[in-house]
């Protein structure tokens, strides 16, 4: 067993072990680059770990994120050039992930920050040095965006999608077991879609309705008041604290979370320290929800990236989406779609964050 396994709990060593039973050796060269190493330091909860209005089971990391998406892709096409742009996808991850999407004014796409992937590639000489050796053009693995079944446009079914879906029902809202993974990950295939492109897509219908009907219970997790509120907060810390000088934006490509959190708990200026130290101590019960705005506590207005999946099935060797034929899953879909959010959303502290 390699050492970056054999350092996973159990449960996600054997949640890998589903993905792909034979894990490709070449790709360890890969994953230890300090480039990729640098994402075993970052959350995929993107921040919401550090405070007591969410409970996850365990860290998960975005470097964990990254090799399972290599390993679908490999599963599925065992294609080096797809499966490297897999892990490479969330290289130009920063500390907190998506917070700094929110601190960007990027909260409803959350892609603001990977205009940097390809020339943190670039940068490296170990990434470029092995994509040398193996005849690969930083073209070919900088942007997954390229290859339909490492990423493609929600609510279709890509590696990223169906990775991110099956490790947060895990370790942030309980939905499954391994063998249920298990279960629903043998029943994909890849088949075109009605574009004629190539997409993950399931065989039996009765699995597919099973699958999103568990998934519809994470998708909330995602997009609720203290899912967003939680996420602006760090983005304004983090902002706050660039804005006195704390912490620069390249910092948040350099350090770990656990750095950045040293900094803000050690940061001479009160007001910050206090607020993100009453952050931690927050509960779902310290969540202020309103359609009209408090102006005595932290109290924001943000909108979410709505994450969710309308994956397609072969029913009588016709390919359709499985909303369009399972009322079960149409409804859990409509549910999730039509959900409803407070227009304001804070915490019972007060916090005014920095501006310029």
């Amino acid at each position: 067993m390699n050492k970056y396994l054999k350092n996973l709990n159990e449960e996600i060593r054997n949640y890998l072990k589903i993905l792909s039973p034979d894990f490709p050796e070449w790709l360890l060269e890969y994953i230890y680059t300090p480039e990729m190493l640098r994402l075993d330091g970052i959350g995929m909860s993107c921040g919401t770990l550090y405070t007591k209005v969410y409970n996850d089971k365990y860290f998960y990391s975005s470097l964990t994120h990254s090799v399972a998406v290599a390993l679908i892709l490999w599963n599925f096409t065992h294609d080096k050039k797809q499966t490297i742009s897999g892990l490479f996808h969330d290289i130009a991850t920063p500390t907190f992930k998506h917070c700094i999407d929110f601190m960007n004014g990027d909260s409803e796409h959350q892609e603001s920050t990977e205009e940097r992937t390809e020339q943190i590639i670039k940068d490296s000489k170990e990434i470029m040095k092995l994509l040398e050796r193996d005849s690969i053009k930083v073209e070919e693995v900088s942007d997954y965006h390229i290859y339909p079944i490492a990423d493609n446009d929600t609510p279709r079914l890509s590696a990223d999608r169906l990775e991110y879906t099956l490790s947060g029902g895990l370790y942030q809202v309980r939905i499954f077991e391994l063998k249920n993974i298990e279960n629903y990950y043998n029943n994909i295939v890849i088949l075109k879609n009605e574009d004629g492109i190539d997409e993950l897509a399931f065989q039996d219908i009765k699995l597919c309705e099973n699958f999103i009907h568990d998934i519809s219970k994470l998708w909330p997790r995602w997009v609720e008041d203290e899912d967003r509120l939680c996420m602006q907060f760090i983005a304004d810390i983090v902002k706050s604290m660039n804005i006195k000088s704390y912490i620069t934006v390249d910092d948040l490509y350099k350090f770990s979370e656990r750095e950045v959190l040293q900094l803000i708990q050690n940061c001479e200026d009160n007001y910050i320290r206090n607020a993100f130290k009453n952050f931690q101590n927050a509960t779902r019960d310290s969540v202020y929800k309103s359609d009209e705005p408090n102006n005595e506590i932290y109290c924001t207005s943000v909108k979410g990236k709505k994450r969710y999946i309308n994956p397609l099935v072969n029913l009588d060797n016709k390919v359709s989406r499985i909303k369009d034929i399972s009322m079960l899953a149409n409804d859990d879909i409509s549910n999730f779609l039509n959900m409803k959010h407070h227009k304001f959303i804070g915490f019972n502290f007060d916090f005014k964050p920095y501006v310029t």
